[in-house]
């Protein structure tokens, strides 16, 4: 193996550690402990892509169709999505985010923000801009 592939298989497992650790860590800033991570997901899939049956939603989601229909039914019980008739299919629903959904979307997404622009202080202005240019790149290796 070249000195090359061992150097970027050392960092693709560096890189892989330390996304997972943010990750966790960024999941674990809750403002509504009561709402799962699943029902987040599936809320932030429908105010990303708009309104979608639950069998659209269960795709974007990939997981099975009944498992989307019990997280659906949940969220509907929590007053944060609605059903309404799919508009050519009879057969259908579409679900749609209520007004509280988007509350707690937008609260979440402050907490979390809020988090990290803490931490994100705690650095030098120079570790800073080496993270405003990974940003960039972890988006392209996000986007291809």
């Amino acid at each position: 193996m070249s000195r090359t592939t061992l150097d970027t298989a050392a960092l693709a497992h560096d890189l892989r550690l330390a996304v997972m650790r943010f990750s966790r860590r960024l999941r674990n800033q809750r403002v509504d402990q009561s709402v799962t991570l699943t029902h987040l997901a599936a809320l932030s899939t429908l105010k990303r892509h708009g309104s979608m049956s639950p069998g659209e939603l269960a795709s974007h989601e990939r997981v099975q169709p009944p498992s989307m229909t019990r997280v659906v039914v949940a969220l509907e019980g929590m007053g944060l999505v609605t059903r309404s008739p799919h508009p050519t299919d009879g057969r259908q629903v579409v679900i749609d985010l209520t007004g509280a959904a988007e509350d707690l979307l937008n609260a979440e997404a402050r907490a979390r923000e809020a988090w990290l622009s803490g931490r994100l202080q705690e650095l030098t202005a120079e570790e800073r801009a080496v993270l405003r240019e990974a940003a960039a790149i972890m988006d392209k290796l996000a986007s291809g």
